[in-house]
């Protein structure tokens, strides 16, 4: 039994009623601190090293509190005082330490480790700034330092550090770490995050995120995935990879021994999952540590890691396949460089294929390390493990079958329904009960498709959500939503291949054709959300697009009052969990057979968005799940796309020169609509399209505005719209990352799990 009465007292000298949400949300941290260190460690002879270079996290105090199994009396607690939980949360500094879907997985990953009672740890680095914190000036993004461990109450000190030595010098690291509860089993495990001992705050200025990227032994650990538009960014990129493996390296090796290991038996102690090409690295830093640190043989400490390194690939673009400079590998760790020449050569004697050698023309090609020294490699959604298998990875498949699986990703329902749609979450408890708690199985709730009560449930529930949103967007923007307004939204890091630009086509359509007269039948709100990698310059065009759209059509009298444009600033977990539970379409449109998997098609889902998507990444398995009657797909096929990618048959031109799709692309320079906006940024979006393309938004575009059209119309169907959203929850239980983790352990970890 807590009492919020009497630690306020203690804390504050004052009754809880008269403290303010602040000090509220400091005397929860405290609470949830004491609680977490009161759960032991999970232990076993075998341990999980999650190496990732994000995780984002998000504001952590309601989820604990819901994986403590004190969420309910402290909110009752709360209200009985006056205050709102959800506004205590909100005093809450978000963790800056991660950027996408990447580290958003990673984050959801160690909720189900710990609620599994699996023995297991995220390792990464304590970045500084993060990314960057996002503000829109003129309609453009730029890039601020994010400052969150000034304010920060989440972080211990281990007490542990690491010598890593680089080329021609060496510094040294300081652990931190952050507790993950599991769900309601009372115990815990670590986010173990290594900073820089020496680093040094000073060098980033107060409005900016320039800072001197040759003072390595000063800046490792300011940013995550600092700028790589320059030799001395991309280099800086390696030395702070290496710092997180290496670091992460000496942890594992130092624990496994501290455990009872003589290091020959390693893989009997620790399993290490990659996330992605970043850590790879960690494959020939262990063995440097097992040959040059402990005097075992080459070959055996290559054989010992190959039995211990698993790889998740998340992507088959060429830009996130890493591939590095041995020049610059040479320049970083020398040692490390050595071992990749060593681990080139033993692989061509295995190998003489040139499409699987690791180094080619002096690069190292970090996935094909990987995979060769790995014993596991997995894609995140059963498209994206098939491309894998028969195309982009295709010469590995064929030389290590044993080794590739598919784990298609998934969500951790604590956060993603229970924390932030309590509406929702009290709708499904009093209809099917609470055991989908802990099993994540919603389908009994196919049994009420056609219950007035339950859909009646689920419609006020989504009108709930959509008051927290429009309160968000009030407060955050100072922009009003209509009370009726469709809600459609896309989500998600700004890149070519998501295709922003496709839905901001379409949003030139509809604004034309309301200028037309076309009235829709109810306000429509679209919200867009995420930031453009500072040196991606189309990116920030698209964001600039977005922009200066949305100020376009709400300075328009004519269609301002049934179109809305937004923009959120500085999207980040805390923001997601206002928008998701509110939308009513789930914008998943990348071009097909790009997207790996995604995961904010899973959250939308859950919070009952019906899907508008290509069929592509997990959109697949979701409108295998859902029926063609609760889905909307459209846009060609992953096999026809790989097919234009490699015969070269896509030609923009012919698309763009049709008489619907170029008047949507040349409004972009209309000199009315350039006015408004960047010229510059403006003309080089449209020469893109037009000319460029890459990621073929001109050739969905005229099937997208049809379907589109209709999700439109459907929505006034509102009984069927609302079976539809219901069948959407039922069907979500496939995407809990319980469900992801139980298979990884089964398949490649070897877990025991604690009692």
């Amino acid at each position: 039994m807590i009492n919020l009465e009497e630690r306020s007292q203690v804390a504050f000298g004052k009754p809880l009623a008269q403290i303010g949400d602040a000090q509220v949300c400091r005397l929860l941290q405290d609470l949830v601190r004491e609680h977490c260190q009161t759960l032991p460690i999970m232990e076993g002879k075998r341990r999980l090293y999650y190496v990732s270079a994000e995780f984002l996290i998000g504001r952590l105090l309601i989820n604990d509190l819901i994986n403590l199994g004190l969420y309910d009396e402290v909110r009752e607690q709360l209200a009985q005082a006056g205050h709102d939980l959800a506004a205590v949360d909100d005093q809450e500094v978000e963790p800056s330490l991660g950027n996408g879907g990447l580290g958003r997985l990673a984050a959801c990953f160690m909720d189900s480790v710990a609620t599994l009672g699996l023995p297991g740890d995220g390792v990464g680095l304590n970045y500084h700034y993060g990314l960057f914190h996002q503000r829109f000036v003129d309609n453009q993004q730029t890039a601020l330092p994010d400052e969150w461990l000034g304010e920060q109450d989440c972080l211990e000190d281990e007490g542990k550090s690491f010598e890593v030595q680089f080329g021609d010098f060496s510094v040294v690291s300081h652990l931190y770490s952050i507790d993950v509860p599991g769900y309601h089993n009372g115990k815990r495990n670590r986010l173990r995050l290594f900073d820089l001992e020496g680093v040094d705050d000073s060098l980033v200025p107060d409005d900016s995120i320039d800072f001197d990227k040759t003072k390595v032994a000063k800046n490792l650990t300011l940013f995550l995935y600092p700028d790589d538009s320059d030799e001395d960014g991309r280099l800086l990129r390696v030395y702070q990879q290496y710092f997180m493996v290496s670091n992460a390296a000496q942890l594992i090796v130092s624990e496994a021994v501290e455990r009872g290991s003589n290091l020959h038996d390693l893989p009997d102690y620790a399993v290490v999952q990659i996330n992605d090409t970043h850590p790879t690295m960690i494959i020939p830093e262990l063995i440097r540590i097992l040959t040059q640190e402990h005097g075992i043989d080459f070959e055996e400490a290559v054989g010992i890691v190959r039995h211990m390194v698993a790889y998740t690939n998340h992507t088959i673009l060429a830009e996130a396949l890493e591939k590095w400079p041995l020049e610059y590998l040479a320049k970083v760790a020398p040692k490390i460089a050595k071992i990749i020449e060593l681990l080139d050569q033993m692989q061509r004697e295995e190998h003489d294929d040139p499409a699987v050698a690791i180094i080619k023309d002096g690069t190292v090609h970090m996935a094909h390390l990987a995979i060769h020294y790995g014993f596991s490699v997995n894609g995140v959604a059963a498209l994206h493990t098939k491309i894998l298998e028969e195309t982009e990875l295709h010469p590995f498949y064929e030389l290590y079958p044993e080794k590739f699986s598919n784990k298609t990703n998934g969500i951790t329902f604590r956060r993603w329904l229970m924390g932030c749609n309590p509406d929702l979450t009290s709708l499904v408890d009093k209809t099917i009960g609470t055991d989908w708690h802990r099993t994540a199985d919603l389908t009994p709730l196919m049994a009420h498709v056609d219950d007035d009560e339950v859909l009646d449930g689920l419609v006020e529930a989504k009108g709930k959500a959509k008051a927290r949103m429009r309160e968000f967007l009030l407060t955050h923007q100072g922009v009003t939503v209509p009370e009726d307004a469709i809600i459609d939204v896309q989500v998600k890091r700004i890149h070519e291949y998501k295709r922003q630009q496709m839905l901001a086509l379409y949003l030139i359509w509809k604004y034309l054709d309301i200028k037309n007269g076309n009235k829709p039948a109810r306000p429509i709100t679209v919200v867009f959300g995420g930031k453009a990698a500072p040196a991606y310059t189309i990116a920030q065009d698209i964001i600039h697009l977005i922009l200066t759209l949305s100020s376009w059509i709400a300075n328009d009298p004519d269609v301002a009052p049934y179109l809305q444009v937004i923009m959120i600033e500085n999207y980040n977990v805390s923001a997601a969990e206002r928008v998701i539970p509110a939308a009513d379409i789930s914008e998943q449109i990348s071009l097909a057979s790009k997207e790996a998997s995604g995961t904010s098609n899973m959250k939308f889902m859950l919070n009952g968005a019906v899907t508008l998507c290509t069929l592509d990444g997990a959109n697949v398995e979701i409108a295998d799940l859902v029926g063609e009657d609760n889905i909307y797909t459209f846009g060609t096929s992953s096999r026809e796309v790989e097919r234009l990618y490699a015969e070269g048959a896509y030609d923009p031109q012919a698309y763009y020169h049709k008489p619907g799709i170029k008047l949507l692309v040349d409004f972009i320079t209309n000199p009315a609509f350039m006015a408004t906006g960047n010229e510059e940024r403006l003309r080089r979006l449209h020469d893109d399209m037009a000319h460029k393309d890459w990621f073929m938004a001109l050739l969905d575009l005229e099937e997208y505005i049809q379907v589109k059209e209709r999700v439109y119309a459907d929505y006034e169907d509102r009984g069927a719209w609302v079976r539809k959203a219901l069948v959407n929850v039922a069907q979500a239980g496939t995407f809990s990352s319980d469900r992801t983790i139980a298979q990884y352990n089964e398949d490649i970890w070897h877990l025991v799990p604690q009692k």
